[in-house]
């Protein structure tokens, strides 16, 4: 069996080292098989595999909560089917509107940049369209809350 250490898995995860130590304490992951010799952490594959996991879910924005849901669902194989497909599909929505609000930015700020264009050009034409454009942008504000 192959043994990574903690700095190990912190590298292959993209986790830090006290992000594996809070996965374990808080049930995560684990536990984790410890060095007779030095009392270290030494990760298997498939802690390393669900650790992977996780630090992906993360990166989507989900909370420990919602990890610890996903793992328990993980845990029950196809009897949590349903409530796993309710989770990630919950969160699918989350990062949908997280796309179409960056979106909105990225259109502002490509509007915005257009009027700047337009004015450094002397455009006046080319400039009152830019401006139309940057109207047309939805509220940012509205589209943050």
């Amino acid at each position: 069996m192959t043994a990574f250490t903690i700095a190990d898995v912190s590298r292959r995860s993209g986790l830090s080292e006290p992000t594996l130590r809070y996965y374990e304490e808080v049930g995560l992951v684990g536990p984790i098989d410890r060095d007779e010799s030095s009392g270290h952490r030494r990760y298997g594959e498939d802690d390393v595999d669900t650790l992977q996991i996780l630090a992906c879910l993360r990166t989507m924005g989900m909370g420990i909560e919602d990890m610890r849901t996903y793992q328990a669902n993980r845990a029950r194989g196809r009897g949590a089917a349903g409530q796993q497909r309710d989770l990630l599909l919950r969160h699918a929505t989350r990062v949908e509107a997280e796309i179409t609000r960056l979106h909105h930015h990225l259109d502002y700020l490509h509007g915005k940049a257009a009027v700047w264009d337009a004015r450094d050009r002397g455009d006046a034409a080319a400039e009152a369209e830019a401006w139309e454009r940057v109207r047309a942008v939805p509220d940012l504000l509205a589209v943050a809350r």
